[in-house]
């Protein structure tokens, strides 16, 4: 086959799968998420699945499932059948001892191949840096004693994946190679560049928080038998999670945002009231009486609060959500706000733990009960009223007046003597009144001359 021939194949496969992808969304009534259309960065994936022995993708510890694409590792076995892959869960110092457990349990249970690891964590040895780590996560890494929970560092990562490859070569030649290619793929702003930076020894390629930053597959050579691949970022279609799901788990641009208050939900539906309070020491408005007490803050109330206590005021005089958002949604995909997402079917009270930094309990859903039995029944629009009001008295008590209490002030602040204005005198005319009701204004009389007839006849 001609290079011709297979540009020509891997368009008319590329759209035909584009096709299939609309006619299931419009069939099925999906609604499909943002995905990647270039057909030259699917070819960076196609080439490094078809060059690696072991492929490793590359997932957050927050959310795994949520960056794992079943359907890539299902394409990599139809490619050969002995190809496996890894999955590397990054970032696993941001978890709990007892929640990598879980995640250990489930990975073992469905027959996934995992390894805990942490990028950051193994550049910051590298450098002769320690990491600010707390009291909770220091003493489980300490007690990790396993080969499944532990954190792997750098040197028992690359033995890893070595010995991985190793294998599936053994596996499908029967003879030892001389070298074996690891390939590392997954979503943008996982952690891939700086996982391979970390294995490498130094900065190899390009690291940023925008995703997006690689462009093309690189092959770095670690050793005679190792050799790392690292694919750019891809975006899978997926109908399960929505645009403001993904901009807020850091795989699209924080910058290509235009809806702030559905992006900044997804963040106060995932992090505790509690923690969010004690980040950035604010105050949230409870709930009122009427709802429940154990709902999330919404997203309007936090981002009022947020630019009450930092002073984040548009030109408008109305609070800058904008910008408050952008910062809200950066620290959450950081790790500033405390947040991770438990296996299916288990959850995190399981032990009765409380994973909260300030140690402070969860609310117990059968205190709420008694109290909303008492709650009198609200309907939509009175609920809906009672909010917005509630909206309008918070924005009073922290100075974020809408811009029509501003003109009111400004208004006020003019001088007293120049709001009263003279009262307009009518003028008397009375003295030009004469003779016939007239207005004393000189007549002009008009004499028309006589129109001439010719020349008289004397």
């Amino acid at each position: 086959m001609t290079v011709e021939e297979l540009d020509d194949n891997e368009k008319r496969a590329f759209l035909e799968w584009r096709r299939n992808l609309a006619r299931l969304e419009d069939n099925e009534n999906l609604v499909l998420t943002p995905f990647e259309k270039n057909l030259d960065i699917w070819r960076q994936l196609w080439r490094v699945l078809e060059r690696s022995d072991l492929l490793v993708m590359v997932v957050d510890a927050r959310d795994p499932l949520f960056y794992r694409c079943p359907d890539l590792e299902a394409y990599a076995r139809e490619i050969d059948e002995h190809k496996r892959t890894l999955l590397l869960v990054n970032k696993a110092d941001l978890l709990p001892f007892s929640v990598r457990e879980k995640w250990a349990e489930y990975f073992r249970l469905h027959g996934i191949l995992f390894v805990f690891w942490s990028a950051k964590a193994a550049s910051a040895v590298l450098e002769g840096k320690i990491l600010g780590q707390s009291l909770n996560m220091r003493s489980s890494q300490q007690e990790s004693t396993d080969d499944d929970t532990k954190v792997y560092g750098r040197d028992e990562l690359l033995g890893r994946l070595q010995s991985e490859a190793e294998e599936i070569v053994s596996m499908r030649s029967q003879s030892r190679s001389s070298g074996v290619v690891v390939g590392f793929v997954g979503y943008p702003n996982v952690g891939k560049s700086s996982t391979i930076n970390a294995l490498v020894g130094e900065k190899r390629t390009g690291v940023t928080s925008t995703p997006g930053k690689t462009k093309h597959f690189q092959t770095l050579i670690i050793s005679e038998k190792l050799t790392l691949c690292d694919c750019p970022g891809l975006v899978f279609p997926s109908f399960t999670s929505s645009r403001y799901e993904m901009i807020a788990s850091g795989v699209l641009p924080i910058d290509r945002m235009t809806e702030n208050r559905e992006a900044v939900q997804v963040v106060a539906n995932r992090v505790p009231r509690s923690d969010i309070e004690n980040v950035y020491k604010i105050s949230l408005p409870k709930p009122k009486s009427y709802e429940l007490q154990s709902r999330p803050p919404l997203a309007a109330e936090f981002m009022r609060a947020y630019c009450a206590s930092r002073g984040y005021v548009a030109s408008s005089g109305l609070p800058d959500e904008t910008r408050a958002a952008r910062q809200i949604l950066k620290d959450f995909i950081d790790g500033k706000l405390p947040h991770f997402e438990m296996p299916p079917g288990m959850s995190a009270d399981e032990d009765g733990e409380d994973y909260s930094e300030d140690g402070s309990s969860e609310i117990d859903e059968s205190d709420l009960s008694e109290d909303e039995d008492d709650a009198p029944l609200v309907s939509a629009t009175d609920l809906e009223q009672h909010v917005l009001s509630d909206l309008k008295s918070f924005d009073l008590d922290n100075g974020l007046a809408a811009a029509s209490k501003v003109e009111v002030k400004r208004r006020a602040s003019v001088k007293p003597y120049k709001q009263q204005k003279k009262p307009q005198r009518k003028k008397d005319r009375t003295w030009r009144v004469r003779d016939n009701n007239g207005d004393g204004m000189p007549v002009v009389r008009v004499f028309q001359k006589a129109a001439s007839r010719g020349p008289s006849n004397a």
